[in-house]
């Protein structure tokens, strides 16, 4: 069941037929997923994901939820900012989704794992963020005004924005749908 507290992306939802399409190639990888409103939406939609994150707990709680609404969800902790990297070969999805999450060091890593023609739809918080007063407040967590496509230089941007969305509640973010050359 969706947690309506917590939606999935607009933007996320408006990709979902290019990640359909790319899901046709492989895997989908929902990168530091948290309660996994990403994977739900993506398996719901019949794609096979694999949700990643550092917590236990939500992670042991969509594992259930999946397995009970016979969704394909792999749950798999990991820390994508651990040293030793992700867990996964270069070229393993035929997707990437990360949403609230920065860690500009895995950029590179991310574009590897992309399959030929992978889509990677990435969207976060810029640093406007803070005129809002809640939120992340680190440098760190926050892009710059357009940052986020340069994070991916190998990768076709095929959709970008910065903008202040007002819903499911008010974030300045930056979006990007790109993918990796065939």
């Amino acid at each position: 069941m969706p947690h309506e507290a917590d939606p999935p992306s607009p933007f996320v939802v408006a990709q979902a037929a290019a990640l359909r399409a790319a899901d046709r190639h492989g895997l989908v990888l929902d990168l530091a997923c948290g309660r996994g409103r990403h994977a739900r939406l993506l398996a719901g939609g019949g794609l096979r994901v694999v949700a990643l994150d550092r917590n236990r707990e939500p992670l042991a709680a969509l594992a259930a939820e999946a397995r009970a609404a016979g969704l394909a969800i792999a749950a798999l902790q990991a820390d994508a900012e651990a040293s030793h990297g992700l867990p996964f070969r270069p070229a393993t999805f035929a997707a990437i989704v990360v949403t609230r999450f920065l860690f500009r060091p895995l950029a590179p890593v991310l574009s590897a794992l992309l399959r030929p023609g992978g889509l990677l739809v990435y969207e976060t918080f810029t640093s406007r963020q803070r005129e809002l007063g809640q939120g992340p407040r680190n440098p760190a967590f926050l892009l710059e005004p357009g940052e986020l496509p340069g994070l991916f230089p190998e990768l076709e941007v095929l959709a970008f924005r910065e903008a202040l969305r007002e819903r499911p509640g008010p974030e300045w973010v930056a979006s990007l749908a790109a993918r990796r050359p065939s």
